[in-house]
């Protein structure tokens, strides 16, 4: 009979294994804190980007729709939009970090923005005010639904939205739960860091 003692329990084994110190240079800091900025940077531009495309094309319909709740929807849609633009702004575009900043400083400085993407990713259905958008797609696609209990054709004009949004709440979902355990990882490991660094 084999020997199965929790010394030869590979899960033991696992869980009680040492971790070597999270350990960087002031140089590698400050190449990862500018690295984090230039992606925060593109990300904002990009969803501000989006956001303020998405609300022309949101206009235009509003002005083209005849029935009041179309008009309403795609009114809030267009609203939405410019709220995304304006938080990923507020929460995504990173802080100025100074090239010669010192070592605490630039550490402080790359945790904070961390912390401010994490509390954005966390909050984001309301940080990004994802509730304006379907209120605005619930205004556009339910009228439809409801025509199309007379008419199961005028299902076909709303099936392309709903199966779009089906497919982004199933990548964005676990995507945003990915990016959340990603930061908090990276977070934890800093503040280790800086416990280490105090002197």
């Amino acid at each position: 009979m084999p020997d199965e003692s929790p010394r030869n329990d590979p899960r033991e084994i696992w869980q009680n294994q040492q971790t070597e110190a999270f350990r960087m240079s002031a140089d590698e800091l400050r190449r990862k804190a500018k690295q984090q900025q230039s992606k925060a940077r593109f990300e904002a531009l990009a969803s501000i980007l989006i956001g303020l495309t998405l609300c022309v094309f949101f206009v235009r319909f509003v002005f083209r729709a005849h029935e009041p709740p179309l008009r309403m929807g795609f009114g809030l849609l267009s609203f939405w939009c410019v709220f995304f633009a304006y938080q990923a702004y507020k929460w995504i575009w990173p802080g100025q970090l100074q090239p010669d900043a010192p070592f605490r400083t630039t550490l402080e400085a790359y945790r904070r923005e961390l912390e401010k993407q994490r509390d954005y990713v966390r909050h984001v259905w309301r940080r990004a005010g994802l509730a304006y958008c379907f209120v605005g797609l619930g205004l556009i696609i339910v009228p439809e639904l409801i025509k199309a209990l007379r008419a199961p054709r005028m299902a076909l004009r709303v099936l392309p939205v709903c199966v779009v949004l089906a497919i982004w709440l199933a990548l964005f979902i676990p995507m945003r739960r990915r990016r959340q355990e990603k930061l908090r990882q990276e977070i934890e490991a800093l503040r280790a860091f800086e416990g280490e660094n105090q002197s």
